[in-house]
């Protein structure tokens, strides 16, 4: 089985129309087209993995209004950044089904909310199942999140350690569900040692071949706002711990001179080295930010910056090293939209068109239906 390029991957589902990483979610993007459906993955108390965007399950679901668990509200630090809410792996997968699906962005997305309280939390064997039984074939892109935390540095709320590889749980799930077709799998993660550790021990173990995909934080300049999103996790979390860095990044070294003596930032990744060590070691592909994609002029004023007419080098370097290219996320609210050059807001129909140009082999969206429409009327062109 081939599938078409580029890819459209319907982000969390076609979280544009229902709340995010639900089944309703997940079964409108299958029927509106996407060719991929992507779920990020949380780990319960018990060992299931559940599709939420963040451990932290209060902004995303009805937990708050559940007194039984109020006891339950804590404060953790998860990848450097102090989190107070209810946390996924102190809820068993049972206590997970009695709470609802609520919109995270009610803001923008006022009518999504109508749907609030109506969907339970789905496990990834559940999203397995409903990718299986589409009438056509339809690619899973699930995201580990937080590997790092869950493996190494995580609590539950008694204090013990979570230490749970998402990486085995997923690939554990997937042979159980018999869903292994390596065309049909991409794995993301925005750190290296999970992806290394899933294309050296835990997929070799399995005799399974999935498809690794390296996601980029923010590739621009390192800044206060920025940093957790300009930093690798991982990198960042052993190189403090004084682990050796060769051991667990064999070969970065060679790419990558400077490694260790500082904090490495996704900008240093996209340089054509160590894109060709990513390749060689793990990767199928890179999946870096949009906005970093689209290059933009030197702002004046308080006005937004505007497009440039570059885009980035990454997409280039990346398919030189034989790396595929995934964007991420195209969104139709004027809050996520680039300015043109003439200062006017670009639809996200356009921002597809641009990145289609500039030669993107697939791309994260949450209006599935539209982007389908936008690739299909570009590649008709």
């Amino acid at each position: 089985m081939q599938y078409e390029l580029p890819l459209v991957i319907g982000h969390r589902g076609a979280s544009g129309y229902r709340p995010e990483h639900t089944l309703a979610s997940y079964a409108l993007a299958i029927e509106q087209g996407a060719d991929v459906i992507e779920p990020d993955l949380v780990v319960t108390r018990d060992g299931v993995l559940i599709c939420r965007h963040e451990n932290e399950i209060g902004g995303t679901t009805d937990v708050a209004a559940h007194a039984e668990f109020a006891g339950r509200r804590t404060r953790k630090r998860v990848d450097g950044e102090d989190i107070e809410g209810w946390f996924a792996e102190d809820f068993t997968f049972a206590e997970i089904r009695t709470l609802r699906a609520r919109e995270r962005l009610p803001q923008l997305r006022s009518g999504n909310t109508r749907y609030d309280g109506e969907f339970v939390i789905p496990s990834f064997a559940e999203v397995i199942a409903l990718a299986a039984k589409a009438g056509r074939p339809v690619a899973i892109y699930p995201e580990t999140k937080h590997p790092t935390y869950f493996a190494h540095e995580g609590r539950y709320l008694d204090g013990t350690p979570i230490a749970r590889s998402l990486g085995r749980l997923l690939v554990d799930e997937l042979v159980r569900s018999g869903f292994t077709d390596t065309q049909r799998v991409y794995v993301q993660s925005f750190e290296l040692a999970n992806l290394i550790e899933l294309h050296d021990s835990i997929l070799p173990a399995t005799g399974v071949e999935l498809r690794l995909m390296q996601l980029f934080g923010d590739t621009g300049a390192v800044t206060a706002q920025n940093r957790d999103f300009a930093l690798p996790y991982d990198l960042r979390w052993h190189q403090a711990r004084g682990d050796d860095l060769d051991a667990l990044y064999p070969g970065l070294r060679a790419a990558l001179p400077g490694l260790g003596s500082g904090a490495v930032s996704y900008g240093e990744l996209t340089t054509p080295g160590v894109l060709g060590w990513m390749r060689q070691r793990y990767a199928y592909g890179v999946a870096p930010w949009k906005d970093n994609l689209l290059l933009r002029q030197t702002a004046t004023g308080a006005a937004p910056a505007r497009l440039s007419d570059a885009v980035h080098p990454l997409i280039a370097h990346a398919h030189a090293a034989g790396l595929k290219v995934h964007t991420y996320t195209l969104r139709a609210e004027p809050a996520f939209l680039a300015t043109a050059q003439d200062g006017s807001s670009l639809s996200m129909e356009q921002e597809i068109s641009l990145l289609l140009a500039a030669g993107i082999d697939g791309f994260f969206t949450d209006f599935p239906d539209r982007g389908v429409a936008a690739r299909d009327a570009r590649r008709a062109r």
